[in-house]
């Protein structure tokens, strides 16, 4: 099976504060040539080309980070998820600052830029990355495993001692249609207690009601809830963008249980350490950047 490389069909921009840096930035999505990958470029520091692959990547429980060269941009996910959910596999992201805005804390805004542009077939195909086999990440009670399959599909389990979350679970195979209407809308959040821990540490410096579900002790103070599940289906969000990492389009039947980005990073690097990546039937030894032509 091969898939359709696109890109954008023409240049759409967008503008906002970042979460946890609260510097307001801009962003500008541009059609890319085929093979160039979904790459990242700091147009505040020269036109530095950061491409979004794992290997560049830095990760902690609260966002992604691609970096290059000393040089970053945080807060990736969201975009790269709604990228990754229309099937694009070529696109620059020119950026001036060091983080994506945070918008509504959701990817629709990412969702209803990208429809904007339009999608458009760059005439080349390009083959999916097959594990050969079931790779398992584990953190003591939290865990994330793949196993092959002809499709990419997502459970994903949650469980929080908060009375608005609790225990929550969501299987979701991803298109476009379904990705705009089932995940994109589901917003990041926070628990009102970690705010003054994550701001000493130089987090959440953006962070407002306006861009994040807020969790008091008693419940979200900040309501309604956009779906009663909102919370799993923002996790799923986050590991469709943290799997864009894997520099392909990437097929397997993923379950995950209490994960979060510090997992999911493992997970990535774990199926890129693969000795043996399938594909279409093919066993090849193959590095990370003989597999992504994002990396070239």
């Amino acid at each position: 099976m091969q898939i359709e490389r696109k890109t954008i069909s023409a240049t759409v921009g967008i503008e906002g504060v970042g979460l946890h840096s609260g510097i307001y930035t801009k962003i500008e999505l541009h059609p890319a040539r085929s093979g160039s990958g979904i790459t990242f470029v700091r147009t505040d520091l020269g036109g530095l080309r950061i491409p979004a692959l794992q290997a560049s990547t830095t990760a902690l429980d609260h966002a992604t980070t691609v970096g290059r060269d000393d040089v970053s941009i945080g807060t990736v996910e969201h975009l790269l998820s709604a990228i990754v959910a229309f099937g694009i596999t070529d696109v620059d992201i020119e950026i001036d600052g060091p983080e994506v805005p945070i918008i509504d804390g959701s990817a629709l805004p990412f969702v209803h830029l990208i429809d904007a542009a339009g999608i458009k077939s760059l005439g080349d195909t390009i083959e999916p990355f097959r594990v050969s086999r079931p790779v398992e990440v584990k953190d003591g009670d939290k865990w994330i495993r793949i196993v092959p399959a002809n499709r990419l599909s997502i459970r994903y389990k949650i469980d929080f001692s908060h009375p608005s979350i609790g225990k929550q679970s969501l299987h979701f195979e991803p298109g476009t249609d379904s990705f705009a209407k089932k995940i994109a809308p589901a917003r990041t959040f926070g628990f009102l207690h970690e705010v003054e821990h994550l701001r000493a540490v130089g987090l959440a410096r953006g962070g407002t009601v306006e861009n994040c579900i807020v969790l008091g002790d008693k419940g979200v103070t900040n309501g309604p809830l956009r779906f009663k599940d909102e919370f799993v289906r923002h996790k799923v969000l986050d590991l469709l963008g943290d799997l864009a990492l894997v520099g392909l389009p990437l097929v397997g039947e993923i379950t995950a249980h209490k994960a979060g980005h510090a997992l999911h990073s493992r997970f990535v690097q774990q199926i890129l350490a693969l000795p043996e990546v399938t594909r279409d039937g093919q066993h090849d030894s193959v590095g990370l950047r003989q597999l992504s032509p994002a990396a070239s």
